[in-house]
């Protein structure tokens, strides 16, 4: 019993994950995105070559509900100054890039952004962009456009929807290469745009952005509990039989989640 780690252990943990952080890593990226308009607007430039690109306004880990309570967490959702919508997507993992993934993501957007008594016709374009650590189209290529088409009149069918992969496995001196070097690195000194380097330098290099880190991820800790898993995890602690491993799997809880659980009802852990 009472093999819990100390703050002081649990402090020098999370320094070393964040030292060990990218910004393919989507916790920290959306920490270094939140708020910073500048970032973002790297982001979309480059990716959707347009220089002019204006975002007004950014939210991170956003929820959005469909009309039957559903709701989805999107990393980056961003609006510029002609009313487009944009979402950012960082995919470590193969399976949560799929193009139904996109589907869903776009068709929530679209139920979100039209104001009551606002013809359809008026609906903004919606840019959905997955960021992927690997080549899940499987095509050799630095980037992929998704649109609707109409194939008996080889043109395209202009709804406004873009869904668009970047394959951050592919790197060259292109703008769209340098970037996706930026994301793959750790370091902020080997980051080619400014924008990157300052704001990843500060979460993993500055005393008071490094303090932030971890009050961020505290809360991304705080964000796997629901009461019913909290309950659980809280009846196998007070059995008193089973390791802090075993109630990790059977409440599917992280451990650090649990000897958080733990230290707040007063109780010890294997």
């Amino acid at each position: 019993m009472g093999n819990n780690l100390t703050n002081e252990q649990r402090h020098e943990n999370m320094l070393k994950q964040i030292k060990n952080f990218r910004l393919l890593d989507d916790d920290f990226m959306t920490t270094c995105f939140k708020e910073n308009t500048e970032a973002v607007e790297l982001v979309l430039r480059i990716v959707l070559e347009k220089p002019d690109i204006k975002v007004e306004d950014v939210k991170t880990q956003y929820d959005l509900k469909n009309i039957r309570g559903r709701s989805v967490r999107l990393d980056i959702y961003a609006v510029d100054s002609e009313n487009k919508k944009y979402n950012i997507e960082i995919q470590r993992a193969d399976s949560g890039a799929g193009a139904r993934r996109a589907r869903y993501n776009s068709s929530l957007i679209d139920g979100n952004i039209l104001p009551k008594g606002i013809s359809p016709d008026n609906i903004s374009d919606t840019f959905i962009i997955f960021i992927t650590e690997n080549d899940v189209i499987g095509g050799n290529k630095p980037i992929y456009h998704i649109d609707r088409y109409i194939r008996e009149l080889n043109e395209y069918f202009n709804d406004g929807t873009h869904i668009i992969y970047v394959n951050a496995d592919y790197k060259d001196d292109s703008d769209l290469g340098k970037l996706m070097h930026d994301f793959t690195v750790r370091d902020p000194d080997e980051m080619n745009f400014i924008q990157l380097a300052k704001v990843t330098d500060y979460y993993k290099n500055d005393k008071e952005g490094i303090k932030a880190m971890c009050k961020a991820m505290e809360d991304m800790i705080t964000d796997y509990v629901t009461e019913e898993k909290k309950n659980s995890a809280i009846r196998m602690l007070k059995d008193g039989v089973l390791s802090e491993k075993q109630i990790s799997v059977y409440s599917g809880l992280p451990m650090e989640v649990i000897r958080k659980i733990a230290d707040e009802e007063g109780m010890l852990v294997k």
